[in-house]
């Protein structure tokens, strides 16, 4: 019959390395058709700041995507927040996204994080997402970097 299920057995666990390459690898048979995108659109970009002790003043990392810069993390250490580390990273990763094509770029922030930050710095809110521990909310920005 069409819709019996091969045979295949379930587990549960933590992360697997092996299986998040093979799920990567299977979303990328779907996606770069849809998107008209390959393999080569794709990048990892990172900035970081030290300190003259050699110490991680603050660091960012992203991907970037066929023209879209998707910040996962930025951290500025407790004792350099209010120095302008933040908004020196992320202009920092905005140029490089520009330099490899990029003209728009993503971001979610929690409400307990930094999402005025990023709207200080262009971003605009496009949703959220409810139920974040504590009460929180996830939010998504976006912008436009021509």
């Amino acid at each position: 019959m069409a819709n019996e299920h091969t045979r295949a057995t379930l587990s549960v666990g933590h992360r697997d390395a092996a299986l998040d390459e093979r799920l990567s690898r299977g979303l990328d048979e779907i996606n770069f058709p849809a998107t008209g995108t390959t393999a080569a659109d794709q990048g990892a970009l990172t900035v970081k700041a030290v300190d003259e002790a050699g110490e991680i003043v603050g660091g960012l990392s992203a991907w970037t995507w066929g023209g879209l810069l998707g910040i996962e993390m930025l951290w500025v250490r407790e004792d350099s927040r209010g120095d302008g580390w933040g908004g020196e990273l992320l202009l920092a990763a905005e140029e490089e996204a520009r330099r490899r094509g990029c003209d728009r770029a993503c971001v979610s922030s929690f409400t307990f994080q930094a999402p005025a930050f990023y709207q200080r710095h262009g971003y605009v809110e496009t949703g959220r997402t409810l139920g974040i521990p504590g009460g929180a909310e996830d939010v998504h920005m976006y912008k436009k970097l021509a």
